[in-house]
């Protein structure tokens, strides 16, 4: 005989070949409903969303008409780090919890960025270029500003989180000198992690370097570097994104790529995911092969997350969010609804 559940969870997009995990952590007495095939929110059927009380999400966004559809719905759970897909305002409204999984992927994120801003800062780029070029360049080095060694750098951090901490200490292993800004923390962070700490964000553009951006996109961050912020930024500096697009003025980085003040530019972000046309002038530029972007520009498709072991990392820690806020004892990782 078949119990009652005690709650629904909803599945808005079937990402995984099965659902064995998610019963092992769920229990016998939750239902899991994962739809065949979905493309947006507007794919499941009513009567799916009508029995939901926990919705898991993953790359869908969702808006104040969106959860008229889900009369029982008590909490969300954004599969992944960034909840800026969720609508926060309308969801608090009808006092659905928001929550994430921010303890996935920190290392991939982490080493990601690392690796965008050593390819760069060592030339790598500059010669898989010369040396696949026809012909190829001569068999010598290139002596550029990207090249510059990393303990005469100062790595500027914007915000300073888990992936923002797993970065510092990769970069002070490289030698470089660390620091970073990020007005939401207490005194102290820095004594921690034995950098140092810029009081506002000019004073850290201004003496950075090489720069890796991890804030996440809230309403105060959107835009927060523009082509005036990026111009703080010493000439021969290089930009990192691994965090979300809107961050940062992608024109104003095609500008200052062009004109040579930037020398590097690595991005695993853009606004607009995925790019649709008319895409910006820097990918654009990028895709074009163009001159001035040949060993200058990398770009990589939101990726940074991924590794085979952070992907059942995703499944395994959002069923166990999602979890915790149905059932007990405690929801973890809930988002408040005010943190903009």
């Amino acid at each position: 005989m078949t119990s009652t559940p005690i709650a629904t969870v909803l599945y808005s997009e079937n990402s995984y070949s099965d659902d064995s995990v998610e019963r092992r952590i769920y229990g016998p007495d939750v239902r899991i409903i994962v739809p065949s095939a979905s493309t947006s929110l507007a794919d499941l059927s009513d009567e799916d969303c009508a029995a939901a009380e926990g919705l898991m999400i993953l790359r869908f966004k969702v808006n104040a008409n969106d959860l008229k559809r889900f009369p029982r719905l008590r909490a969300i759970c954004r599969m992944g780090v960034g909840y800026d897909n969720l609508d926060r305002v309308a969801a608090a409204e009808r006092r659905i919890m928001i929550l994430n999984v921010p303890d996935y992927g920190t290392t991939e994120v982490a080493d990601h960025a690392m690796a965008l801003a050593l390819s760069l800062r060592r030339g790598l780029l500059l010669h898989l270029e010369a040396q696949r070029a026809n012909p190829p360049a001569a068999w010598r080095l290139i002596n550029d500003p990207l090249v510059r060694r990393s303990s005469v750098q100062t790595f500027g951090i914007v915000g300073m989180g888990r992936i923002a901490t797993a970065v510092a200490l990769r970069a002070k292993a490289f030698g470089f000198r660390v620091v970073f800004f990020d007005p939401h923390l207490p005194n102290g962070v820095e004594l921690g992690l034995g950098i140092q700490r810029a009081a506002t964000l000019e004073e850290l553009l201004r003496q950075t370097d090489t720069l890796s951006v991890h804030t996440p996109l809230t309403r105060e961050t959107r835009n927060l570097l523009g082509l005036k912020e990026l111009s703080w930024l010493p000439k021969g500096a290089v930009v990192v994104n691994t965090a979300r697009g809107p961050i940062i003025d992608i024109d104003a980085l095609a500008t200052l790529l062009k004109n040579g003040h930037l020398a590097g530019v690595g991005l695993d972000v853009v606004p607009v995911e995925p790019p649709v046309e008319p895409v910006p002038e820097l990918m654009r530029a990028y895709r074009a092969r163009e001159d001035w972007t040949l060993g200058r520009l990398i770009i990589t498709p939101h990726s940074a997350y991924y590794t085979p072991q952070a992907w059942d990392d995703i499944r395994s820690k959002s069923a166990e969010t999602m979890c915790a806020a149905l059932l007990g004892p405690k929801a973890q990782n809930v988002i408040p609804p005010d943190s903009d």
